[in-house]
């Protein structure tokens, strides 16, 4: 019997049960965003924006809502975080920070800078405890609780820049897992420092066989590239052969969704798949019930949250967002809308655009789902194509075909001074790869879901290109432009200079 097990699974029961009682999120909201302005009053930003007045207003929300502007990265940067880069103190956030968060994010190869503060790595510590204590919702046995799990992100051997370490936000959170835990984690300290992707999961598969993995964790597009690594290295023919105790997979950087087919093909058995929501900015979100694929908010610890129509009226060309877009609180959003999320957080990022799209599944539990990123819209054409649109299209033509197409990326293009939209997917299925039948049900699909791709269609958007390319050429082009095993966002829309280069790229994978 998993005598040490069973009580684990009790404390996290108890937990569970505890930390699932009815929670009042408005209110839990309006105290994180007192908080937050309380202890930033005295910084360069809460005196810029008198954070004192704000706090002493009849409405903290709406009076905080109209003083303090949106900001995006490059504007946070330049205005605010860039003094803390040259070495100040106390400018969105008391003090400094010890580490920074590196995310090149969906455009360019400059890495953007994120502070990662002391009260961060808590409030991410915070958020994981409360995500093991909803493991009681899955009904996992006992025998669970006494394997070890493999987390699978960028390396911990963060690199020293004047004093800070910086590296992708897992390998910092990876550094700073709590002592107690360091037994059940793989692939340990000295594997997890290797900074060579290839070369740490070339480690990994050598000693698979001598971890009881029960769990894994990370980016479906690496991990499965991992498994495959694993399963290859010992000849078997599924990853339970290896890790037979496997019974649970926490996924997170992307939707799983696109990878599930792909993901399943390299099971023996069906296991429990946890979405998570982990970006540089902090930790979002996390499933905490079986019977759904949304996540929930993290409403009491550390991020005070806005959201703002997902409109084309409201968004720059370059993803940010127009000063005049209304926004909303927690308690005034609606179901199955799309939502720019907005974030005020304990590293001092206020009012920040973190770039992707959310909707509300369930207002009353506060459950969401990434649906997809303010770049990532295509509308040149009046189009009007969300990610979570396109994410659909492709898993009807997993369906019709009976394949895996975890990858793809799509732009408009020019032929002959008419408008297309090129598509590149990604498969290593075999199958017959007719890329002018698939386009036309890619187009037809597409159709049938969005009514502005309809009417685009029929005027400024003459047609659609497939392309079919292998896996490998999705994982080289993000492995060139940001690191393996990161918090790594394919671009699922590129914008046509961007495309080209792509085209360029994958030429010798056709």
């Amino acid at each position: 019997m998993a005598i040490i097990g069973s009580i684990i699974k009790k404390v996290i029961d108890v937990t569970g049960s505890i930390s699932n009682d009815d929670a009042n999120v408005q209110e839990d909201q309006l105290n994180v965003l007192k908080e937050l302005l309380e202890k930033a009053k005295e910084t360069s930003f809460g005196k810029f924006y008198n954070f004192s007045s704000i706090l002493e207003s009849e409405d903290v929300i709406k009076t905080f809502q109209k003083k303090v502007p949106y900001f995006d990265y490059h504007q946070l940067n330049e205005r605010w975080w860039q003094q803390l880069h040259e070495g100040s103190e106390d400018i969105t956030w008391p003090g400094s920070s010890d580490y920074y968060a590196l995310s090149s994010g969906t455009t360019g190869k400059t890495s953007k800078r994120i502070p990662v503060t002391e009260d961060m790595i808590d409030a991410i510590r915070q958020a994981g405890i409360k995500q093991v204590a909803a493991l009681s919702n899955f009904d996992l046995p006992s025998d669970f609780f006494e394997t070890e799990i493999m987390m699978l992100g960028s390396s911990t051997n963060l690199q020293e820049r004047k004093g800070k370490l910086e590296g992708e936000i897992s390998g910092i959170s990876a550094s700073n897992i709590p002592f107690w835990f360091k037994g059940y984690y793989k692939p340990g300290e000295d594997i997890a420092k290797i900074d060579d992707w290839d070369e740490r999961v070339e480690h990994i598969a050598k000693n698979a066989k001598t971890w009881d993995i029960g769990a894994l964790s990370g980016i479906p597009s690496w991990m499965e590239l991992m498994l495959k690594k694993v399963i290859e290295h010992h000849q078997v023919k599924n990853i339970h052969e290896v890790w037979p105790n496997l019974q649970v997979y926490t996924s997170g950087g992307v939707a799983f969704q696109p990878y599930e087919k792909s993901f399943n093909a390299l099971l023996g058995k069906p296991i429990t798949v946890i979405d998570t929501y982990l970006a540089s900015e902090g930790f979002i979100a996390f499933q905490n019930r079986p019977d759904t694929e949304s996540m929930k908010l993290i409403t009491d610890n550390g991020i005070f949250f806005e959201f703002v129509p997902f409109q084309p009226d409201y968004i720059n060309e370059d993803g940010s967002l127009k000063q005049e877009a209304p926004v909303m609180s927690i308690e005034d959003v609606e179901e199955d809308v799309d939502y720019v999320l907005l974030m005020s957080t304990v590293s001092g990022a206020w009012r920040y655009i973190i770039g992707d799209t959310i909707a509300f599944t369930d207002k009353e539990k506060s459950e969401i789902k990434i649906t997809g990123r303010t770049k990532f819209f295509l509308n040149v054409v009046g189009s009007q194509l969300s990610v979570n649109k396109m994410n659909d299209a492709i898993k009807e033509l997993e369906e019709i075909y009976d394949v895996q197409l975890p990858e793809f990326t799509v732009g408009a293009i020019k032929i002959d001074n008419e408008f297309y939209h090129q598509w590149y997917i990604g498969s290593d299925s075999d199958f017959d790869m007719n890329e002018e039948e698939i386009a036309k049900k890619l187009d037809e699909s597409l159709k049938d879901a969005n009514k502005n791709y309809k009417v685009a269609r029929g005027k400024a958007l003459k047609g659609v290109k497939v392309s079919i390319l292998p896996l490998k050429a999705f994982y080289e082009w993000s492995g060139a432009n940001k690191k393996k095993g990161g918090q790594v966002k394919m671009e699922k829309v590129m914008k046509e200079e961007k495309l080209k280069e792509f085209q360029e790229f994958v030429k010798d994978f056709k």
